[in-house]
């Protein structure tokens, strides 16, 4: 797996709205090359190629025939995820995708096992889990600045994206709503923090039948809601930790929280979509917060891509790994199967032949995203 040397190449196919920050992210890494834009729509591909200098634009088939097209980004809509992802296999391309890895788990353990076979690999958003913020509340952790672990906290509301999105409905289908479009940031960070999930239980509800359109052209036009908008769940953890956790697209009253409480105090965690601090203490006794360093790399969306390519060349295991990705969507299934059937549910056992899922090790202290480790 690490045949080639020098800078990896890299394809983005989908050039939707979070395109633009993965390809400003991934052009300016030394260790990436961005080679190719592709989308169904060829003249949005061609648009974010010449923006950000890349040379090839067209669609999915002339980004795999790139022959230096080493990853294939995949920053289509969640259902489409599996079918692009095995197209890029075919090709002999690694694949790196946005949340949630697959639509379904049995799409997600399919194509971990065709890479395998392939002797290929897999990443998958979300990759703010590597960025300064959320690597020293991991440090902090094993540091034992709280002590045991013992629980976790985290709530994520809000109204939905629909009021600032151009193109929200594909947010409130199989696939997404506030569980499986937001529900990675913090579910992955918390195996992270704990490693894996052994069961959950959950209610849901939908506080909406349709929703409205609130900006761009398709201002103002209703579609249909077919996902839960609303989920709290209940975490174990094998390692022995619980999390309450909420997942809100119904709630007037924005919230960010994630806290994890140790025997010895409990750490106020960044917002785990994003990269950055703050980072606070509160030690049992204390009067107040008090910050912690934040140490690491903050440079958005791609970091996982770069940390991949740089495995890659290494031989060596990368962090925000197809492995997790699959471990966090099964999370999501068992968690919407237990909203549906009203009992405790677990996440899928590894298939044959896969790794055990484990709490990802920290990056080293100094891993620089924009200094050239590949030569």
């Amino acid at each position: 797996m690490s045949a080639g040397s020098g800078p990896v190449g890299v394809g983005i196919v989908g050039a939707g709205v979070i395109s633009g920050e993965y390809l400003r992210t991934l052009s300016s890494f030394p260790d990436i090359r961005v080679l190719a834009v592709g989308d169904l729509d060829t003249s949005r591909a061609a648009a974010a190629a010449r923006e950000h200098g890349v040379p090839v634009a067209g669609d999915l088939a002339t980004v795999l025939a790139v022959p230096e097209v080493e990853i294939v980004v995949n920053l289509t809509i969640p259902t489409a995820h599996a079918a692009v992802a095995t197209a890029a296999l075919r090709a002999g391309k690694h694949v790196y995708g946005e949340k949630p890895l697959t639509a379904t788990t049995a799409e997600g353990e399919k194509l971990l096992a065709e890479a395998a076979e392939r002797g290929l690999l897999v990443g998958s958003a979300p990759d703010t889990f590597l960025g300064a913020g959320l690597q020293s509340a991991l440090r902090a952790v094993r540091a034992g600045r709280i002590g045991t672990p013992i629980a976790a906290a985290t709530a994520v509301q809000s109204l939905g994206p629909e009021s600032w999105h151009p193109d929200p409905a594909f947010f409130y289908q199989p696939g997404a709503g506030p569980l499986f479009d937001i529900g990675p940031y913090y579910l992955t960070a918390l195996v992270a923090l704990f490693g894996p999930v052994s069961r959950v239980a959950a209610t849901v509800a939908r506080g909406r039948a349709r929703r409205t359109t609130g900006s761009g052209p398709k201002a103002g036009e209703t579609f249909p809601v077919d996902v839960p908008t609303h989920v709290s769940a209940l975490l174990e953890f094998a390692s022995g930790p619980r999390a309450n956790s909420v997942f809100s697209f119904d709630s007037a009253l924005p919230r960010i929280q994630f806290e994890v409480i140790g025997s010895d105090g409990t750490l106020a965690v960044p917002d785990p979509n994003t990269f950055r601090g703050p980072l606070r203490l509160r030690g049992n006794g204390d009067q107040d917060w008090s910050e912690l360093p934040v140490e690491g790399a903050t440079a958005g969306r791609g970091l996982g891509v770069l940390e991949m390519a740089r495995a890659l060349r290494a031989g060596e295991p990368h962090r925000a790994s197809g492995a997790l990705g699959l471990h966090v969507l099964q999370t999501m299934a068992a968690i919407a199967e237990s909203g549906e059937r009203g009992e405790f549910r677990s996440p899928g056992v590894p298939t044959p032949g896969a790794a055990a899922v484990t709490a990802p090790e920290p990056l080293p202290l100094g891993w620089d995203p924009h200094v050239a480790l590949l030569g």
